[in-house]
């Protein structure tokens, strides 16, 4: 095979259509050719920019928010200071070095990385390394799943990561709900959406769905893998103080919609096109996640929009210490606030979630 194209192609015709899930699975973790797996995709020289490129100042709010709650939480030594998805170790680096001013806290680090690209670990290294070095954190391991993180007191960070997580789609139609599937033209030179057959099996289609007042066409779509994670995660905050922070984009209620979408190059991209070249997302479910999650046991915070959590956390008070500094970067500085807050850019579309073990109090910005 040249191409994972040719892959889920020689799949789909020996097995049949895949699941929405296991093509996009696929195209962004295929051990060779997956799109996170053989590349950087972060920048401007890359395929899309996340808050932490844009600006330091969001990585030295979020490393603060740790700090406090590390306080709040009795300040155990040693923490486990997670980041699932680190992307090149920008965010995770400024956080380390803004959360270095709290005192006792850089001494209690055990600073876990959750990634599976081999690419993109390099980049973190390069990133840390030189922070471990600088500051004394006690330990600096990569994990390839959150479950493989010790136990203990925990504070997680995820940033542009459940969006990232694969989806299952299903269609209503005159005969009740069928998954829609990925299958290929007759050709089989090109990829294609078709539905399932039978129904789908029992238990996967979400309790709310009757309240969603889908008709017949809607599509909604529903993350096992990321419903399973806030499971674990939950469950870790009742068994440990602690608190996880997921940012990221998508809606507060559920609801029905298609949003399953491709980037390449900073511009959407057709996501049955050249899988594995384009990075797939789809828009989070915060309430499913959230239901998830208190499920398992923590308590729920948010979602807030990321412009209000930023506001609250005193990111105008950065922003005027940063322009004070630096007085030529002013217009920057300007520029990347109102991306990282405004609501017709990050402000609201993305929003921001708390899991908090039972007992603590509401963390900064949730107040």
């Amino acid at each position: 095979m040249t191409s994972l194209a040719d892959h889920l192609r020689r799949r789909i015709v020996d097995d049949g259509p895949l699941s929405v899930a296991e093509y996009m699975d696929a195209a962004l973790t295929h051990p060779r050719f997956g799109y996170y797996m053989s590349r950087d995709p972060f920048g401007r020289g890359g395929d899309f920019i996340t808050a932490p490129e844009i600006s330091q100042m969001f990585g030295e709010l979020i490393g603060l928010w740790c700090s406090v709650q590390w306080q709040a939480m009795g300040g155990p030594d040693p923490v486990n200071l997670v980041e699932l998805g680190p992307g090149r170790g920008t965010l995770m680096a400024d956080m380390l070095r803004a959360g270095g001013a709290t005192e006792g806290f850089v001494e209690s680090w055990s600073v876990s990385l959750v990634e599976i690209s081999p690419v993109l670990k390099t980049a973190q290294e390069d990133a840390l390394v030189g922070a471990k070095d600088a500051l004394p954190v006690r330990t600096l391991q990569w994990w390839s799943d959150f479950s493989e993180v010790p136990e203990g007191p925990l504070l997680l960070v995820a940033n542009e990561f459940l969006d990232a997580l694969p989806v299952r789609q299903f269609q209503k139609t005159s005969q009740g709900w069928c998954e829609r599937m990925v299958g290929v033209s007759d050709d089989q030179k090109e990829f294609r959406f078709i539905l399932a057959d039978g129904p789908p099996e029992d238990g996967v289609l979400p309790p709310h769905l009757s309240a969603t007042g889908a008709g017949d066409g809607d599509i909604i779509e529903v993350r096992p893998v990321a419903a399973a994670l806030a499971e674990t995660i939950a469950g870790r905050l009742a068994r440990h103080p602690g608190a996880a922070l997921f940012i990221d984009y998508g809606h507060a209620e559920s609801a029905v919609g298609d949003t399953l979408q491709a980037v390449k190059d900073h511009e959407y991209h057709d996501p049955l096109a050249a899988p594995g070249e384009a990075d797939l997302t789809a828009h989070v479910d915060f309430a499913a996640f959230g239901r998830a999650a208190a499920g398992a046991g923590a308590l729920i915070l948010g979602p807030i929009g990321q412009g209000t959590f930023l506001e609250g956390l005193g990111i105008g008070v950065r922003a005027e210490s940063l322009m004070a500094a630096q007085p030529t970067q002013g217009r920057e500085i300007e520029a990347a606030i109102s991306r990282l807050t405004s609501e017709d850019a990050m402000g609201r579309l993305f929003k921001v979630m708390a899991l908090v073990s039972p007992g603590l109090a509401p963390p900064p910005g949730f107040e």
